[in-house]
């Protein structure tokens, strides 16, 4: 059984786009989830090459709307994408995104992250992780539903390939400082604190954040 540990479902209904977005590209690009049980499911099946034919694998966590997923997925086109998001309306407005950038190397999956992670992807079978703007649960009491934890730090290191990178950004500070204390302590990564990515476009998410006077922290790890 998986079990929903760092996020919540919203609100299901498509806007008119979203719904037409939906009925063209998610045959294509988005994973049921019901597929990943599958005994015999494959993830370079659902992308239609192996690993000899491709630069590598990136996975996001948490693509939202698709703003920062189609475009940089679009300039990786040598590159599989593999971008998890539960929120559905989340999902549709991706796939517009994607579909208006020519970005066919991304597939969606709304499974659980840290299960798909342990289960979906093997031991140093990622190029780069990409984490932005996880939900923050900012009350204390919700702390321990953030995503960025030992336990998925280590879990994450271990999908990475030597070299591989995991970026984040957050425009929560106390998150940041959560980031940084559990990061650092994993065996497996180096990095910290970087200048902001500039290939990461500005999203309407992280403008709201600036908007609301919160200052982003990116982060960039290394697996050793």
């Amino acid at each position: 059984m998986r079990e929903v540990l760092t996020y919540s479902r919203r609100g299901s209904r498509f806007t008119p786009t979203q719904a037409a977005a939906w009925e063209a590209y998610h045959e294509q690009w988005v994973i049921p989830d019901e597929a990943v049980d599958a005994e015999d499911f494959s993830l370079d099946a659902w992308f239609g090459r192996g690993p000899e034919d491709r630069d590598g694998l990136i996975v996001e966590i948490g693509s939202g709307v698709g703003e920062a997923t189609a475009a940089l997925a679009a300039a990786r086109p040598s590159y599989d994408v593999l971008a998890i998001e539960v929120w559905r309306p989340g999902v549709a407005a991706t796939l517009g995104r994607l579909g208006e950038a020519g970005a066919a190397n991304v597939r969606l999956c709304s499974v659980d992250a840290v299960w798909s992670l342990e289960h979906l992807l093997g031991p140093e079978s990622v190029a780069e992780l990409w984490t932005f703007f996880p939900d923050p649960w900012h009350k204390k009491r919700h702390h321990k539903r953030r995503l960025v934890t030992p336990a998925f730090a280590a879990l994450a290191a271990s999908r990475l390939r030597p070299g591989g990178v995991w970026r984040l950004a957050t425009d929560w500070q106390d998150y940041a400082e959560q980031m940084l204390e559990v990061l650092d302590t994993e065996p497996a990564l180096d990095g910290g604190v970087v200048e902001r990515w500039d290939e990461r476009p500005v999203t309407k998410f992280e403008r709201k954040g600036v908007a609301a006077g919160r200052a982003i922290t990116d982060l960039r790890y290394r697996r050793r």
